[in-house]
């Protein structure tokens, strides 16, 4: 799944290998997917994109930003976005494929669910996308303590529970249930603890995390879990995902477990992250 993490790398090789380019040929619905979400008509993508050329790309919390002339092409959720050099073959299957004038191309397709949005520039109205530009990046200095307190001070959100918290009605654009999981192990707090039984500590250590765990997860070329624009698996190991389940939590060797919860999957070191 695309969190922020993953949009930021993506943008970034992007960036390095098709802004510039002029678009050739656009293929739309080729492997039709129930839950490949387009804008207005997806057949009108072609007349809209075609002969123009990538001004730039961008990262917004979840979404990749492609900015071809007068249009925007979003992506966000559980697309794989791919690279493919002239010398390679197409992708076959996929909601999405733009070759350039260089005979490389890009495709998308999509995993479980995904947005591939194509917007005019400047008349974008998708609210989580409009809310994750708006709000401070995390990887800003201006997404800093202070500004974290304004949001865990907010009415209701000692109801909520740290994984409500952190990746539930955009608080934090760009945290899911992906990055979560290792934010709360290094800050010692288990996803099901409440707000309110949070100590000064507990919420200084959250902090941390989050801004020291996202920086990791980029430095290192993404999560072992997700792969890039070149296919490659991320260079850093989760602590806590499905390649760990099952296995002795480094710190102290308990057990580290799986639950279902909010519509998703939770891990935990039970020794280390205690409710």
């Amino acid at each position: 799944m695309i969190e922020l993490v993953e949009s930021t790398i993506l943008a970034e090789q992007l960036k390095q290998t098709i802004v510039g380019k002029k678009i050739k040929d656009v293929i739309v619905g080729q492997s039709p997917h129930k839950f490949a979400f387009f804008t207005d008509d997806p057949e009108k993508y072609p007349s809209l994109l075609i002969g123009k050329e990538i001004s730039e790309t961008n990262s917004h919390g979840s979404f990749v930003e492609i900015v071809i002339e007068d249009r925007v092409l979003l992506l966000n959720d559980g697309i794989s976005l791919k690279y493919h050099d002239k010398n390679e073959k197409r992708a076959v299957k996929h909601q999405l494929l733009i070759e350039f004038e260089d005979l490389s191309s890009i495709s998308a397709s999509v995993q479980m669910y995904g947005g591939i949005l194509c917007y005019p520039k400047g008349e974008i109205d998708n609210s989580y996308y409009l809310v994750a530009k708006e709000k401070p990046s995390l990887l800003s200095d201006e997404f800093n303590r202070a500004y974290f307190t304004s949001i865990l001070s907010m009415p209701g959100m000692e109801k909520l529970s740290a994984k409500a918290f952190l990746a539930t009605e955009q608080r934090i654009p760009g945290i899911g249930n992906g990055v979560l999981q290792d934010i709360l192990y290094y800050a010692k707090i288990h996803p099901k603890t409440k707000i309110k039984a949070f100590s000064e500590e507990d919420k200084d250590r959250l902090f941390s995390s989050i801004k020291t765990t996202l920086k990791d997860m980029i430095k290192a070329g993404g999560r072992d879990t997700e792969k890039d624009l070149f296919q490659q698996i991320g260079g850093y190991q989760t602590k806590m995902s499905k390649n760990t389940l099952g296995k002795e939590c480094p710190v102290c060797k308990t057990i580290i477990q799986k639950e279902a919860y909010l519509g998703g999957s939770i891990y935990y070191c039970g020794g280390c992250q205690r409710v």
